[in-house]
């Protein structure tokens, strides 16, 4: 069973920048593409950016390309969300996921209304202020 722990959340003005990490338990680590997703307050939850195994592979929606980077650290079982340019409509709860032996575009697939992952973490609080 993996764990995940995500940290990093807070309130940030517009144009900031906020950098989530998400911590996995257990050895397997490196077998798992990882996501992150969000959800705000009355809408359905968002896949927003995912990362192969490796790190050679990452997948964004479109809304925030070029804004913000997905990252891994496979010796510290972790991996990052860096938000560049935050704007107010990116106030959310980010969640991070994992799903085994899979690729980064494979994380923002839905099935009768729900991604396809193995694991989700609790979630952290980003809130942007305009």
């Amino acid at each position: 069973q993996v764990q995940l722990v995500e940290s990093g959340g807070g309130l940030v003005q517009a144009g900031g920048s906020l950098r989530l990490s998400c911590a996995a338990s257990g050895r397997t680590f490196s077998t798992y593409a990882m996501g992150w997703f969000r959800q705000a307050p009355g809408k359905e939850r968002e896949f927003v950016a995912a990362i192969n195994w490796s790190g050679s592979s990452t997948y964004y929606v479109d809304s925030v390309k070029g804004r913000f980077t997905i990252s891994r650290e496979n010796a510290k079982n972790t991996v990052y969300l860096q938000m560049n340019s935050l704007k107010p409509e990116d106030t959310a709860v980010y969640c991070c996921a994992a799903k085994r032996l899979a690729t980064a575009q494979a994380m923002g697939v839905m099935s009768g209304g729900r991604f396809l992952v193995d694991h989700w973490g609790q979630g952290t609080q980003v809130t942007v202020s305009s």
